[in-house]
């Protein structure tokens, strides 16, 4: 079912107008393309705020019921207030049926849970990137692209080519262009612990081994020297006279 925005042509315009234009509770806007002059539009804030937390509002075609007519358009920007739940500004645009468009589309994962990643390996899958650009006629214009993460396993990453497109929808991309859309890795927090089970398993061993023992001074034998007995030589003098003694006799043979 279409989504339908509701719209009143602006009358006047400039930055005093449209902060009146806040003031009383309405968001202005505009309309442009295809072969039509450009339109200034205002709307009531609170329908629009609501309808933009819609994520099909995004990326989708819209019914815009202005001053009675109604016209299919795309939501092309938005402007909100920097801390304020207030929008700002919005700007739509205009559709053929028969001319593709270019837009973004938001990515929805499916069957994580499957993946050898997650059911076998314990680990961590990480959404790279939340929308893609395509191209397509209005009529095949998805509200979604859904990514199978089932196949994906650690070490792996899944990229904008390999992804399944709904029939009449191509990928807006350039030249060799292939982003990651999802990879899968062991979290951080399981390394560290890994590592840290590793540390403590090694101190564990070292504190197992017995060290050498070191006696205590008390249990070294200690060995007394015995004392010389009065008027015994040293046995370096009587070595020293020894040996000239003999050095004296053979002399004198």
């Amino acid at each position: 079912m279409a989504i339908e925005v509701v719209a009143q042509t602006r009358k006047v315009q400039g930055r005093g107008a449209s902060r009146r234009l806040r003031r009383s509770g309405k968001v202005p806007g505009i309309l442009y393309g295809g072969k039509t002059e450009p339109v200034n539009l205002e709307f009531d804030h609170n329908a629009l705020y609501h309808q933009l937390r819609d994520e099909k509002f995004h990326a989708s075609i819209l019914t815009l019921a202005l001053d009675g007519a109604k016209q299919q358009v795309l939501l092309r920007a938005v402007n909100m207030h920097p801390w304020k739940t207030e929008v700002q500004h919005i700007d739509f645009q205009r559709v053929s049926a028969d001319e593709k468009i270019h837009i973004s589309v938001p990515l929805h994962f499916v069957n994580a849970e499957k993946s050898p990643a997650i059911k076998d390996q314990g680990g961590l899958i990480t959404h790279v990137l939340n929308e893609i650009d395509i191209r397509c006629l209005p009529a095949d214009l998805p509200e979604f692209v859904q990514v199978d993460l089932s196949n994906i396993s650690i070490g792996h990453s899944i990229h904008v080519r390999e992804v399944t497109l709904p029939k009449g929808v191509e990928l807006a991309l350039g030249g060799n262009e292939n982003p990651t859309v999802a990879s899968a890795q062991i979290p951080k927090a399981a390394i560290a612990e890994e590592e840290a089970a590793a540390a403590a398993a090694v101190g564990v061993e070292g504190a197992a081994a017995p060290a050498e023992a070191v006696p205590a001074a008390a249990d070294v034998p200690s060995l007394k020297q015995k004392a010389p007995e009065a008027g015994a030589p040293a046995a370096d003098d009587k070595g020293a006279k020894g040996g000239k003694g003999d050095k004296d006799k053979g002399d004198k043979k």
